[in-house]
């Protein structure tokens, strides 16, 4: 199962050994290891997904935010009109709060 870069790495590994001579036994394990363990590390990151499949959706993927914020926007504008006719600057100011909350329910939900 050992590739064929981690056999040159052993051999190098005992010719320094033998080269060497046994009190720098410990070193040359160690240095074998670590290359095998930083192996380990980028075989697994080369496993995972790419970033943008890891990430949330973003306005790319998912329109249905931006969807909203631009009927959001035209919407406001009767609701403005009519509000501001019927009730006058309270009403303005709860129709704007209205919009506001169901665009920040939307921004929340898609959070978590």
């Amino acid at each position: 199962m050992a590739t064929d870069e981690v056999r040159k790495d052993l051999r190098a590994a005992v010719a320094a050994r033998q080269e060497l001579g046994p009190e720098y036994e410990a070193e040359i394990i160690d240095s074998f290891l670590e290359k095998l363990d930083a192996r380990d590390v980028h075989r697994r990151l080369d496993a995972l997904p790419e970033p943008a499949q890891r990430r949330h959706p973003s306005r790319e993927t998912d329109p249905g935010g931006l969807a909203l914020a631009i009927i959001s926007v035209v919407v406001a504008i009767p609701i403005t009109a009519i509000s501001a006719a019927m009730i006058g600057p309270f009403g303005v100011v709860i129709g704007w709060l209205g919009l506001v909350l169901i665009n920040v329910a939307r921004a929340a939900g898609r959070h978590r």
